[in-house]
């Protein structure tokens, strides 16, 4: 027999100020509409290496980020999802990877976005796609950003572009 959680599943996405997060975002909007199920979007602030180095968390430092990560919620919110309900936000203050898979409960669909990174930005900043995929018990997407060339097809058409279709990459794969 299965026991779910109170409150049932949920679609759980992962914000940042990242191409692949408003792309997130979109699809995330529209796989809760489709399945009829409530949106959460998440954002964690990891803290600054110089903050956690000295092990002291000064009250100024923590309510910045908290401020700046609701700022943030609120412009991707107003540029992605104007015209939807307000969805249910939750701004942390941790390293986001671990943050996510706290969150996300097994019945869940976590959705984080994937860009492309630097070796250097790999060195500086893990990867919170591959910390939610070898961690999370929840479903995890990965949502890349369409390719340029779609978007730019999409837009000679005189079409906007798509949360769904061509240039889409849904799924979570190794590398």
């Amino acid at each position: 027999m299965i026991v779910r959680p109170a409150g049932g599943p949920r679609v759980v996405v992962g914000v940042d100020d990242s191409a692949g997060a408003r792309c997130a975002l979109a699809w995330a909007i529209g796989e809760a509409r489709l399945r009829g199920l409530p949106l959460l979007v998440v954002h964690a602030a990891p803290l600054p290496p110089h903050v956690s180095a000295a092990g002291q968390l000064g009250g100024g430092v923590t309510e910045a980020l908290y401020a700046a990560g609701i700022d943030l919620v609120e412009r991707l919110l107003a540029e992605v999802a104007a015209d939807v309900p307000r969805p249910e936000t939750l701004v942390l203050i941790g390293e986001p990877g671990s943050v996510l898979v706290r969150i996300a409960r097994e019945d869940d669909l976590l959705v984080v976005g994937r860009g492309e990174r630097s070796a250097l930005s790999r060195l500086l900043r893990p990867s919170v796609r591959l910390h939610c995929a070898r961690r999370a018990r929840a479903t995890l997407v990965c949502v890349r950003p369409p390719a340029m060339d779609a978007l730019l097809e999409s837009l000679a058409a005189g079409g906007r572009p798509s949360g769904r279709g061509r240039g889409f990459r849904f799924g979570w794969r190794a590398g």
